[in-house]
C-alpha cells in the first residue's frame, strides 16, 4: 500500500518520532521539494517494500552534532531501515564516522557517504555516487567516445559528485572510455586536495588538472580553450541548493560539447544557458534526472536487500516518469 510521506521541516536535537512502518530516510536540504516524495509510494510498492520516506532537512555544512543525531536515531530505531544523504555526503561521514560498523572500499577511499543501511545488527556506510555515476554516464556518453575525438572533460566543483565521477573515470578499464583529460575548478583549495589525494589512490593514467577559482569569468575563459565534443559538467550545487552558474552568460560551450547538470530541480541557471545554445553550438545536455534515479534506486536497493536488475530499473524509471519535475 502506498504510504505517507513526513518531513521533518528544519533539524533540531529534540527526540525524533519512532518509526511504526520500515522507514528510509533522506537526509538532505530541501528534501519536501524533491520529487522522490512523490516517486517513493510508487517504488515501494513496485517492490513490495510496505515503507515510508521521511524527509530530514539540515542547513549546509550544518555542526557535527546535527549529524550524530540522525545517524543514532537511525541506528537505534529498529524501524529505521537506512538514509539515503545527499549534499551532507562528506560532513555526515566526517561528524558520524565512530557511529558505523562498517564502511564500504568506496567510502572509505572518497571519505563519505550515500547511503546508510543496517545488516545483521551492523550499522553500515555505502559511498553509491561512483556506481550510479557510471550508469548515468554511460547513459550520456557513446562507448569508445574518447578514440574519436581530443576532447576533455571539465567539472565545476570538487565535491561528492566530482570525486565520484573521477573516480569513476580513472577506474574506467576501457581506455576509449577515459577521457584524454580530467580539469576540475573549485574555489576551496582543500576540496581540490581532498580530490587529489583520492584520484592518488585509486592510480591510473587519468591525467587531471586541478584549478583554484571563485570567478565566473575565469570559468568563461576556461571553457573557451576546450577542443570540440568535451564534457562540461556542473557539480556545485549551483542552482539548487544555491543560486547562480559557476560561468556567466557571455561563456561558449564548446561545438558538440555535453553539457551535464547534476540537478534537475531548481533554478538550474546552467541548464538554461546550455539550452540558449544548444542549437548553435550543437549542443547534447543532460541533467541529472537519469542520475537521480540511479541513486535513488541503489541505496533503496542496498537498505532494503533487492537485487537491482535492469529490468527492475527500467520499470522504476517508467513509473517516475509521470512526475518529473
Amino acid at each position: 500500500m502506498n504510504t505517507s510521506l513526513n518531513t521533518f521541516p528544519a533539524p533540531n536535537l529534540s527526540p525524533l518520532p519512532m518509526c511504526t512502518v520500515p522507514t528510509l530516510y533522506f537526509i538532505g536540504v530541501t528534501t519536501g521539494g524533491s520529487s522522490i516524495m512523490k516517486i517513493f509510494p510508487k517504488w515501494s510498492a513496485i517492490l513490495g517494500l510496505n515503507a515510508e520516506l521521511r524527509g530530514y532537512d539540515a542547513p549546509l555544512h550544518a555542526p557535527a552534532e546535527i549529524y550524530r543525531h540522525i545517524v543514532a536515531h537511525i541506528k537505534a530505531d529498529p524501524l529505521a531501515m537506512g538514509a539515503l544523504v545527499t549534499t551532507h555526503k562528506i560532513d555526515l561521514l566526517s561528524a558520524a564516522r565512530d557511529q558505523f560498523d562498517f564502511l564500504d572500499p568506496y567510502a572509505v577511499l572518497c571519505d563519505e557517504i550515500s547511503c546508510i543501511a543496517k545488516s545483521e545488527g551492523r550499522l553500515e556506510g555505502y559511498a553509491k555516487d561512483p556506481i550510479s555515476v557510471g550508469f548515468a554516464w554511460r547513459a550520456f556518453v557513446p562507448p569508445s567516445y574518447w578514440n574519436y575525438t581530443n576532447a576533455q572533460v571539465l567539472c565545476f566543483g570538487a565535491g561528492g559528485a566530482a570525486i565520484a565521477i573521477g573516480t569513476y573515470l580513472a577506474q574506467t578499464p576501457d581506455r576509449g572510455d577515459r577521457p584524454h583529460k580530467l580539469i576540475v575548478v573549485d574555489l576551496l583549495p582543500a576540496r581540490l586536495d581532498g580530490l587529489r589525494t583520492i584520484l592518488g589512490k585509486v592510480g591510473g593514467d587519468l591525467e587531471v588538472d586541478y584549478v583554484v577559482n571563485d570567478n565566473p569569468q575565469n570559468n568563461d575563459a576556461l571553457l573557451a580553450v576546450l577542443p570540440p565534443g568535451s564534457v562540461v559538467i556542473n557539480a556545485t550545487g549551483m542552482g539548487k541548493d544555491r543560486p547562480g552558474s559557476p560561468i556567466t552568460n557571455a561563456a561558449v560551450f564548446p561545438v558538440d560539447s555535453r553539457v551535464w547538470e547534476l540537478n534537475y530541480r531548481g533554478e538550474l541557471d546552467f541548464l538554461k544557458q546550455a539550452r540558449h545554445q544548444e542549437t548553435e553550438q550543437r549542443l547534447h545536455i543532460e541533467d541529472g534526472w537519469v542520475y537521480f534515479l540511479h541513486g535513488w534506486s541503489q541505496v533503496i536497493a542496498q537498505v532494503f536487500h533487492h537485487e537491482l536488475t535492469r529490468d527492475k530499473f527500467d520499470q522504476l524509471r517508467d513509473a517516475a516518469a509521470v512526475f518529473r519535475a
